[in-house]
């Protein structure tokens, strides 16, 4: 057995790391990692829906606007969220003009907010069709202001919003308070209007989503073909909804968000105020790296971390490239359980192998013997009893691979438990996933709702708006996207079932974007670029960071030696200190830089330290607290990349 590595590998010739990977039976197979089963939560809706509609009608508003242009309302009912904001309250301006907004107790300056009036089609400005931008700042808080960084978190359909309120002042942090951190929610996204949005109430979306199968692409051979047919379906009711060829579909791509980040842009600083600065991850790159092909000239600063493969995006029908590493990081999960030992891993065994041994039969099983769990007596849950099935727990996987080292532990101790027959840690686990406050299908007042996104990650529908009309069109038959299934199952033996769904959501689309840029992604930037790259990443994996590194002379691709998605699935000083640098001296690590990360999957937090990078001492120390705070936090989690 090979060795998988330890708390700081050894990379010969910056090659990803192979995990021990003795072959298993094939036929296991992503997807984005939106969680679609019926939960208990959901379960309980129905009996809240029944009751909702006999005492109110539920739907619109009393507005009876479609809820795509009604502006976004932001309720957050936690202590670090305590008043609430309303975007309807800032009047659109075709000037950018500030607001405060998102005040809390503990931040009593808040952020500053504004929307941005701008043309739906750049290539036919018009007077009525305009879609309205929002956005957010947090402002420097030491003097003198470098100005500002504009910072993408990923999606498709991620709210730039909903990132930086919660995680603004960490990402600051990292550069330096003396600079402006921005974003926005592009076009079709959360509190820009007008937004994606299929279903007229969120009751009939609600209905919708419990229709759904739990299922995973593997669980058996038809899962296949409903997969296909709901989303031909959903196809259908959202082109439908958003007026087909008349409507913001096509007109909302990446093409259109990398022109509105020169409105922005040229709005904060002026037209002679030197070029854009830019942080993107995961589904930030694709936005970075066309914005840096259609306008080389006008790249200043720009950090892609968790590179998603810009050629196979928009030029391929099939992705595969995304689950290269996917294995990787699961194989990962086998070594570092082993090499912490029983009292640290639940589900610890005498080889990686037999990790893996244990794991195969365990999923085995599953598909045979679903875990019933009993009726609630105080446990999390509903009085009803729940079943833990096999595509429950290769969705469970998939989620962890984002993140391991938040995850692996508690992962650890849930198969553990379902091994004994217990189905209880699972249940607990991925409650805390589930939203803690009541379904809003209700409102008590007749007021504008909040979105179908909760104010939280974003917005779901506009995951396929973007991927679909930015992608080649969709030529699969149901049966051809099965052997194509087969083939991401064979790159991705454990969650290439869950990983198989994220193309399949643009069976059924016809509306193309009327303004598709799709390449060649190349160009001599004004700066060169930085790439950042975990060594094995579970859907953006280190070759999509070389591949796009090679059309942009003198960009460079920094690589860390860590596990899951994006460089901050894994705290590293070294690598944070190479992106302060990059943006404030322009400094560029050199090639074949490899940075260690913080720690390890199963150690304690804080041991196994790295090198530090370019920074160092009290400096350094805060960055560390930041990043671990950002270590749990998830990035691209919601929407696939």
């Amino acid at each position: 057995m090979d060795k998988l590595g330890s708390a700081h590998f050894d990379i010969s010739g910056v090659q990803p790391l192979t995990p021990p990977s003795p072959e298993p039976a094939r036929g296991r197979p992503l997807g984005s990692c939106r969680r679609r089963s019926l939960t208990a939560a959901i379960v309980t809706a129905i009996a809240f829906l029944a009751l909702c509609h006999s005492i109110r009608k539920c739907g619109l508003p009393s507005s009876h606007k479609p809820l795509h242009l009604l502006p976004y309302y932001s309720s957050q009912n936690d202590s670090q969220h305590e008043n609430p904001f309303n975007w309807a309250d800032i009047s659109p301006s075709r000037t950018l003009t500030w607001h405060p907004c998102y005040t809390t107790p503990s931040n009593p300056s808040g952020l500053d907010c504004a929307r941005l009036d701008i043309p739906l089609d750049w290539l036919a400005p018009s007077e009525s069709h305009r879609v309205i931008l929002a956005i957010v700042r947090l402002r420097a808080t030491s003097q003198p202001s470098r100005g500002p960084i504009i910072f993408n978190p990923g999606g498709p359909g991620g709210s730039g919003i909903w990132s930086l309120r919660d995680h603004g002042r960490d990402l600051q942090t990292i550069v330096g308070e003396d600079y402006d951190i921005v974003s926005f929610d592009p076009r079709g996204v959360g509190a820009s209007v007008p937004r994606v949005e299929c279903w007229g109430s969120q009751m009939d979306r609600m209905f919708w989503e419990m229709q759904a199968s739990a299922e995973v692409l593997d669980a058996h051979e038809g899962a296949v073909y409903g997969a296909f047919a709901r989303a031909a379906a959903l196809s259908r009711v959202c082109e439908a909804a958003q007026g087909g060829e008349e409507g913001i579909l096509r007109h909302v791509g990446t093409t259109y968000h990398a022109r509105d980040m020169i409105e922005v842009w040229e709005q904060m600083v002026g037209k002679e105020g030197g070029g854009l600065r830019y942080w993107g991850f995961s589904y930030g790159t694709v936005l970075g790296g066309t914005f840096a092909a259609m306008y080389p000239d006008k790249v200043e600063r720009m950090v892609c971390d968790g590179n998603v493969d810009l050629n196979e995006w928009y030029q391929r029908v099939d992705y595969v490239n995304f689950v290269r590493d996917t294995d990787k990081v699961m194989g990962a999960f086998y070594f570092f359980c082993h090499q912490a030992g029983p009292l640290r891993c639940g589900f610890w065994a005498e080889t990686p192998a037999k990790v893996r041994e244990r794991l195969e039969h365990l999923l085995a099983q599953l598909r045979i013997t679903p875990i019933i769990i009993p009726s609630s007596t105080g446990e999390p849950g509903t009085s009803l009893p729940e079943l833990v099935t096999y595509s429950h727990v290769i969705r469970m996987l998939a989620t962890a691979l984002y993140q391991p080292i938040y995850r692996f532990q508690r992962v650890a101790s849930v198969l553990a438990a379902l091994e004994a027959g217990d189905g209880r840690p699972y249940q607990a686990y991925t409650s805390l996933d589930q939203p803690s406050s009541p379904f809003p299908f209700c409102p008590t007042e007749d007021t504008t709702p909040s979105p179908p996104a909760d104010a939280e990650e974003g917005t779901p529908d506009s995951f396929a708006a973007i991927l679909c009309t930015d992608g080649e069109p969709f030529t699969h038959t149901p049966t051809s996207y099965l052997t194509y299934t087969r083939s991401i199952l064979n790159l991705s033996i454990v969650v290439g079932g869950e990983q198989a769904t994220t193309r399949v959501s643009c069976a059924g689309r016809t509306v193309r974007s009327k303004w598709r840029f799709a390449g060649p992604f190349e160009g001599n930037t004004s700066f060169p670029i930085l790439f950042v790259n975990n060594v094995a990443d579970n859907v953006t994996p280190l070759v999509s960071a070389r591949n796009n590194s090679a059309g942009f002379p003198g960009s460079v691709v920094l690589v860390q030696n860590s596990y899951g998605h994006t460089s901050l699935a894994a705290a590293s000083r070294c690598t944070a200190g190479w992106v302060r640098g990059y943006f404030r001296e322009g400094k560029m690590p050199g090639a074949g830089t490899v940075c260690e990360g913080d720690g390890v999957p199963f150690g304690d937090s804080g041991v196994g330290y790295g090198e530090e990078g370019p920074v160092e001492g009290v400096e350094a120390d805060g960055i560390g607290r930041a990043l671990r705070r950002l270590e749990g936090e998830g990035w691209g989690l919601g929407f696939g990349l």
